[in-house]
């Protein structure tokens, strides 16, 4: 192993990477919901850790849009309004679009991405209504389109954006009376893949429109009505 792989190895596997894994594990599992304060010494104890890794922690979640940081108050769950959300989905639309006409041109990059098993297991989670489950992969297929694109800049601003509706989103599909709302993602998501595999930029970028619209409805459903959240 190389000196930089080492220090890669590290930095990654460092205590602050470590509490931060678990702190943003939290907050997906719905133990934090969006407004809610996150304590410096409850969760240094909780973790048990000192204070340092928890305030580093926050920073970087900070950076990547899950906290809110108010001087003299303290350290918040990251709460978005309905117009941040129309104008962060409008900036992820457009990104997604990018990333599915760049793999549209280039469908060679979708061969052993994985991503048929994990539309596989998606179809297992759905059946059993099993919507954290659900979720995490539905962020995991869009994130490896992303991936699968070939732009790290697009990446970037792409994984910010999915970060900063993360919980808004999980809440929306687990807010559903029943599992029809996975069960169609992952429909979606399986049309979508076979247009990208079959070069079909049309076709991809239709099923692309209506999958996106309709998440953004679930979410302004939850935005309009937060006593119906569910964690």
């Amino acid at each position: 192993m190389t000196y930089a792989n080492t220090l890669d190895v590290l930095k990654r596997h460092s205590l602050p990477s470590l509490v931060q894994d678990e702190l943003e594990r939290m907050l997906k599992i719905g133990t934090y919901s969006p407004g809610d304060p996150l304590r410096e010494t409850t969760l240094a104890a909780q973790l048990g850790v000192s204070r340092g890794p928890i305030r580093e922690a926050f920073r970087s979640m900070e950076e990547k849009g899950l906290v809110r940081v108010e001087k003299n108050r303290g350290v918040f769950v990251r709460s978005i309004s309905q117009k941040e959300a129309d104008d962060i989905f409008e900036v992820r639309s457009a990104l997604e679009k990018l990333i599915v006409s760049r793999l549209a041109r280039q469908p060679e990059r979708l061969n052993n991405s994985g991503l048929p098993e994990l539309l596989n297991k998606a179809d297992k989670l759905a059946a059993k209504a099993d919507f954290a489950g659900c979720h995490t992969l539905n962020v995991e297929f869009h994130e490896r389109l992303a991936v699968l694109a070939g732009n790290e800049a697009l990446l970037s601003t792409y994984r910010r954006l999915v970060n900063e509706l993360s919980l808004f989103r999980r809440q929306a599909h687990a807010s559903s009376p029943d599992a029809s709302s996975l069960k169609q993602s992952v429909l979606d998501h399986r049309e979508l893949f076979e247009a990208l595999r079959m070069g079909d930029k049309r076709s991809a970028l239709r099923v692309l429109k209506s999958h996106v619209e309709e998440s953004r409805k679930r979410l302004k459903k939850i935005l309009s009505h937060p006593t119906e959240m569910v964690s």
